[in-house]
């Protein structure tokens, strides 16, 4: 699956992003829908890196395809990789080793940029997709420990759940929408001091508006962000 706008040559600069396994809807503003970036983006599909494979129980035997996806991807003009989901962090040193190209695995890599920003005193709030599953590993795994993080999940979310975790082939982006909000004030209530929100999920980005209101203005740093940052930065 590709999109190269204003180009078909295959060898056109772009960003490389390597897809899980899914069927849920990829709507304007997810890093699945081409529509999103104003840049040549490509696509490769992973078969069986499904989210259970990926968020609940990574799957070490991933890694390989992961890797094989990515050198694809280089060779038809990817300058830069990126995945679709943040906890694929979890094999962010596996897959920097394994490509010749700068690797953003992962939107919580923004952590460190979240940090930096705000004030000593003030937190980094994330929200993800899966609370229990989010551990220090995935943190470890990219650079980042726990200190000052507080972390809020959409498992218990109907509709965010069964859509991104459950791989439902219908979205209800109002509903989702009215989840994300909740959980955004959620955090804010029991974390008043948050500075900074990362959005771990790359199927929250169609939502970061709706979350930095709910955050009172705060700044939100999702996937997009961190794909056209990269972008950016190896094609300034």
């Amino acid at each position: 699956m590709t999109h190269m706008p204003g180009n078909n040559e295959s060898s056109q600069p772009c960003v490389g992003i390597i897809m899980l396994d899914t069927q849920f809807p990829r709507v304007r503003g997810d890093i699945g829908n081409p529509a999103t970036f104003d840049f040549p983006v490509r696509f490769s599909v992973v078969k069986g890196a499904s989210p259970e494979r990926i968020v609940h129980r990574p799957d070490p035997s991933l890694i390989d395809p992961f890797i094989q996806a990515g050198r694809t991807l280089i060779q038809n003009g990817a300058v830069v990789i990126t995945t679709s989901c943040g906890f694929l962090a979890f094999f962010h040193n596996q897959l920097t080793s394994g490509l010749n190209v700068p690797v953003f695995s992962s939107s919580l890599l923004q952590v460190h940029l979240a940090r930096a920003v705000i004030p000593p005193h003030r937190k980094v709030g994330i929200i993800t997709a899966c609370k229990p599953a989010l551990t220090t590993e995935h943190l470890a795994a990219i650079g980042i420990d726990d200190r000052g993080l507080v972390t809020i999940g959409m498992e218990h979310s109907a509709e965010f759940s069964s859509v991104f975790l459950g791989n439902k082939q219908t979205l209800d982006q109002g509903r989702c929408s009215a989840e994300m909000q909740a959980a955004t004030e959620q955090l804010i209530q029991q974390h008043p001091d948050v500075g900074a929100i990362v959005l771990e999920c790359t199927n929250m980005p169609p939502y970061s508006r709706v979350v930095q209101k709910a955050a009172g203005g705060l700044p939100v740093f999702d996937a997009v962000t961190m794909i056209n940052y990269a972008w950016r930065v190896i094609r300034p």
